[in-house]
């Protein structure tokens, strides 16, 4: 069955969503996303997920095209249209289509920026089977600009990362700057040793992750202990475990970094015990 599909103003089915072959979105990467996780048809960690896309809006220049209380009823109605109960809800802002090109900002009194949303369905997330077997990373040089924690649609560098470590017989990869792990093609990293969960601090070296934010919070709250730095490969191979975060994978445990087994080889207590705290607390804040 053919998905619904929101494109600036209208529900439509998705082989009529289209956009200007103009809009910047497409002809210079002038746009900005966020995907919110759905379980059980509601919307996890959603507040997070729109104050991040304002911030990322404001850091452009770009004006927004909706409050949050708007973009919620879309949200909510493009689940109901779709029927979707485990997945997830893409949205998509550009700067809009000037009608020409030209590096040059057009102008927001009379270019309205473009707003796009649609729907993937994905398995519940009990039915992951990377949860229980882990995945394998492989490091590669970090060559991105420097402007990461703004989310935009600029991910060509990470989706090359992503074939690379395929190439490789790997599940992805871990982007490696000055000797230090930034963060995973779509998620941010951690190690775990000795019981300190170790993650890079906030800066614009990495996207300042909605479910990041959450998993440390959770931690904290069940008295674990936190360390925000930047770690070496060295560290993470010799780490006793280590994982990784996002919106779409939740918390998942890495078994092995460039192709050295981490701790036992098989998902660690700490990140499983993790999962288990995030799925069982995103659930009940779920919107």
């Amino acid at each position: 069955m053919s998905r619904t599909v929101y494109v600036n103003g209208a529900f439509v089915p998705e082989a009529e969503a289209t956009v200007s072959v103009f809009d910047r979105g497409f002809l210079m990467a002038d746009g900005v996303y966020e995907v919110t996780t759905v379980m059980d048809g509601r919307l996890v960690d959603f507040p997070g997920h729109m104050a991040r896309l304002e911030r990322s809006l404001s850091e452009l220049d770009m004006p927004s095209p909706a409050t949050a209380d708007e973009l919620l009823a879309l949200h909510r109605e493009l689940l109901e249209r779709n029927g979707l109960q485990q997945g997830r809800v893409y949205l998509q802002v550009t700067r809009g289509n000037p009608g020409d090109r030209d590096f040059a900002f057009p102008d927001p009194a009379t270019v309205a920026p473009t707003l796009v949303l649609f729907t993937q369905e994905t398995p519940a997330p009990e039915a992951i089977g990377a949860a229980r077997s882990g995945l394998r990373v492989i490091s590669v040089p970090d060559i991105r600009w420097h402007r990461r924690d703004i989310k935009t649609v600029q991910l060509l560098y990470p989706s090359m990362a992503k074939m690379m470590a395929k190439a490789a017989g790997a599940d992805d990869a871990w982007l490696v700057e000055d000797g230090k792990v930034t963060e995973g093609t779509s998620n941010n990293a951690y190690i775990v040793k000795n019981g300190r969960i170790v993650t890079r601090e906030l800066s614009h070296d990495i996207l300042h992750g909605i479910t990041r934010a959450a998993l440390l919070r959770y931690a904290r709250e069940a008295q674990m202990v936190v360390e925000e730095r930047a770690f070496t490969i060295a560290e993470a191979q010799a780490a006793d475990e280590a994982f990784i975060t996002s919106a779409s994978a939740f918390v998942m445990p890495v078994v092995s970094v460039d192709g050295a087994q981490i701790g036992a080889g098989t998902p660690g207590p700490v990140a499983t015990r993790l999962r288990e705290i995030y799925l069982e607390e995103s659930r009940k804040a779920a919107l």
